[in-house]
């Protein structure tokens, strides 16, 4: 009997030693959360999004008609569709961008208090009027004329203060509906952001959206890794990458989550190219075309004369053809795997890309999520 008690009693010390050590353990952590943000453009194939790996899709594009922000009728009814994919993911945010390339108004709705908050009110009024979560500002560029669009040297400043108009907009729409409108920007680097104040913009914004592709194009004097995590062992010392973007929005003072790095979901070719170091880097005397990655799968990759090249330095993929001496810059798998451990290991907020019709089988949404899970 006197066994039977001891043995009793040090299963009862045992079993309340193991809850003790369970109570003091410190809870774990739960696993940080990033976001997968894509623009879409094409809307006649949203029934196969996997809309369950997506946070949030953004509309392209909404327009500026006498400094408003509004939608024409096709506009309306294709965010509407968008919208109903909530039905299936209701955690799914549907955001609003306005402005794209060559899209002009910018500099004029936001040159006087009366333009930015004309500018401003219409577009929580809009973003109330249909069921969307949130504004994307899409002005390229503050300061620039490259896309053939009115630019002033007040526009830095004026950029600011719009946001800061919008972002008052969407708090007092958002106050009447018992919720927050997000606020975000597509945003270049290097050059591309001189005309802006990131510190003052950063505090009226809840993400950035980096364009982190289009590094060469049909306006750059080479080719190049046009969406490169890092730089190539051939690139010049100048050349825009996707990690340097981010240390420059990071010197300004916008926290890690608050950064979305870019992925493109096409690629760039060039023709008549130099045939060193099997075209990358190099001179050419004619852009081509850009291909969306159905097209690279189906008609380049490994295909046609074209041979797949992986850039270890740069994290980054791109064809060669020997023959037609031609060259193609693009985003895949194995480099948007590579951008997620990036983001990952730095902290950001997450990866966002264009656009979503160019991945009609899911294989580039795929990798992302993935990646970063």
């Amino acid at each position: 009997m006197r066994t039977t008690i001891h043995t009793l009693s040090r299963i009862i010390f045992l079993g309340a030693a193991i809850l003790l050590a369970a109570c003091s353990t410190t809870p774990t952590q739960p696993a940080p959360h990033y976001r997968v943000v894509g623009y879409i453009a094409h809307f006649d194939q949203l029934d196969t999004i996997d809309v369950a790996k997506i946070d949030t899709l953004i509309f392209a594009f909404a327009q500026l008609k006498d400094g408003q922000v509004v939608l024409d009728a096709d506009s309306a009814a294709n965010l509407r569709k968008l919208v109903a994919l909530k039905q299936r993911q209701p955690r799914l945010g549907i955001v609003v961008s306005v402005g794209g390339w060559t899209f002009d108004g910018f500099s004029d709705a936001a040159s006087t208090e009366t333009s930015r908050r004309r500018f401003a009110d219409s577009a929580a009024q809009l973003l109330a009027a249909n069921g969307a979560d949130g504004l994307d500002v899409d002005w390229e560029y503050p300061g620039h004329s490259e896309g053939g669009v009115k630019s002033s040297p007040n526009d830095r400043e004026n950029f600011t203060l719009l946001l800061q108009a919008v972002r008052q907009s969407l708090d007092a729409v958002g106050a009447t509906h018992s919720r927050h409108y997000t606020l975000s920007v597509a945003i270049a680097d290097g050059p591309f952001v001189d005309g802006v104040d990131i510190a003052a913009v950063n505090r009226s914004l809840d993400w950035f959206n980096l364009m982190t592709y289009d590094f060469n194009n049909s306006m750059t004097p080479t080719t190049g890794h046009h969406t490169g995590l890092h730089a190539s062992a051939l690139s010049p010392p100048n050349a825009r990458t996707t990690d340097r973007a981010v240390d420059e929005f990071r010197a300004a003072g916008v926290a890690t989550d608050k950064l979305l790095i870019g992925a493109a979901f096409y690629g760039r070719e060039f023709g008549d190219v130099s045939a060193h170091h099997n075209g990358l880097y190099q001179p050419y005397k004619h852009y081509v075309d850009g291909h969306p990655w159905p097209v690279l799968k189906r008609d380049f990759i490994d295909r046609n004369g074209y041979v797949r090249y992986w850039d270890t330095e740069a994290q980054a993929p791109y064809l060669w053809n020997a023959t037609t001496q031609r060259f193609i810059t693009y985003d895949d798998p194995q480099s948007l795997a590579a951008k997620a451990a990036f983001v990952k290991a730095n902290h950001l907020g997450g990866i966002m890309y264009w656009e979503q019709s160019n991945d009609s089988d899911g294989d580039l949404t795929e990798a992302i999520w993935q990646g970063l899970r």
